[in-house]
């Protein structure tokens, strides 16, 4: 009996776990659930995105990942689940566009990952069949999984690099580490900006989050990048459109956690 109520223990601390980095840092609902005139529609939790990411190199949604074993992820094993998360590749072999990010995921702990699969397979099945993506090039797919930005890893300090891990599952470079060709380049243009993004929204340019001072975030003091993050308010008080409107998942962050990206943030070299 002992036995059976610290195994419950364990897996609803699990599941926990998994919901905060759902709900609070991966930003799942954001492309995974259709959205309504009120905004998110839970009722509807997992069966598709609304807003549709249309590049040179792809057009697509954000896919079933309910239960529903023929229009969602019902029938993947945990396995399944893990290698799209990590790898980029569904069950089938075929590679996901790169709009998944999941060469930020490759970041996620054991521990972690197997929370967040763990959590999204315990939502409930929602029938609703997404449009397929379409595929307008070769190159459409993910690069290879490249390391977090070396900035973030070489630093000695624990809370910069606790940022560090938050970031890459935020996916901050996803949008900030994109060339204004569409292409992801961890490597050399790390919080750079500059990617033209269309969509619902309007149209926005990705700006440049490094510590640059002219064009950078070198002067903006720690509340101001607190705001932007949490509140979803720019330095000019303007607030931010759609693709970065992120206040209503990452406000949810434990103190700790938000002070660590904020610290993650202000230690990107300038570019």
């Amino acid at each position: 009996m002992v036995t059976w109520h610290y195994s419950n223990a364990m897996r609803n601390a699990e599941l926990e776990r998994g919901r905060y980095l759902v709900e609070a840092v991966m930003a799942c609902d954001s492309c995974h659930t259709p959205r309504g005139p009120n905004g998110l529609d839970m009722t509807r939790r997992f069966s598709g995105g609304t807003e549709v990411w249309d590049t040179a190199y792809f057009r697509v949604r954000g896919s079933n990942i309910s239960g529903d074993d023929e229009t969602g992820i019902g029938a993947w094993s945990e396995s399944d689940l893990k290698r799209l998360l990590t790898q980029g590749i569904r069950p089938d072999g075929r590679r996901v566009a790169s709009q998944m990010p999941s060469l930020l995921y490759s970041a996620l702990t054991s521990d972690d990952l197997d929370a967040v699969v763990r959590f999204v397979k315990s939502a409930p099945a929602v029938r609703n069949k997404v449009e397929l993506p379409i595929y307008k090039q070769e190159g459409y797919a993910g690069p290879a999984i490249q390391p977090r930005p070396a900035a973030a890893i070489m630093s000695a300090d624990p809370a910069v690099q606790r940022g560090a891990y938050l970031g890459s599952l935020a996916y901050c470079m996803a949008c900030h580490a994109r060339r204004p060709d569409g292409r992801v380049d961890l490597a050399n243009w790390a919080g750079k900006g500059g990617f033209r993004m269309v969509g619902s929204f309007g149209e926005v340019v990705v700006p440049n989050i490094t510590s640059d001072p002219t064009i950078g975030l070198k002067s903006w003091s720690d509340a101001e990048i607190a705001r932007a993050l949490f509140e979803g308010v720019g330095r000019d008080g303007r607030h931010f459109k759609l693709p970065m409107a992120r206040q209503i998942f990452y406000r949810r962050m434990t103190q700790k956690d938000q002070a660590a990206l904020v610290a993650w943030v202000r230690s990107l070299p300038p570019r």
